[in-house]
């Protein structure tokens, strides 16, 4: 007599309680695979928006070697006017 009681509280109090768990957690599952996917959508936007890098990284590397010359002759000049 004592299984049967056990098996009805087993059913009515237990199981009810490990369903509302496990839906709290297969909630939480489905906002976080939301979330990893609106993320990973804006990674690959992201990607698409720096290809052209290298190319302005060569420019850039371009301006600051003139800009380099330009000072060093600029300095040299300077440096016949003082003396």
């Amino acid at each position: 007599m004592l299984w049967w009681i056990g098996n009805i509280v087993l059913l009515l109090v237990v199981v009810p309680v490990l369903v509302a768990l496990l839906n709290r957690v297969l909630a939480a599952l489905e906002r976080i695979r939301g979330a990893s996917a609106e993320i990973l959508d804006a990674g690959g936007a992201l990607a698409e928006e720096l290809d052209g890098v290298p190319e302005q990284l060569a420019t850039t590397d371009r301006t600051v070697h003139e800009v380099a010359v330009g000072a060093a002759r600029y300095g040299g000049s300077v440096a016949k006017l003082l003396g």
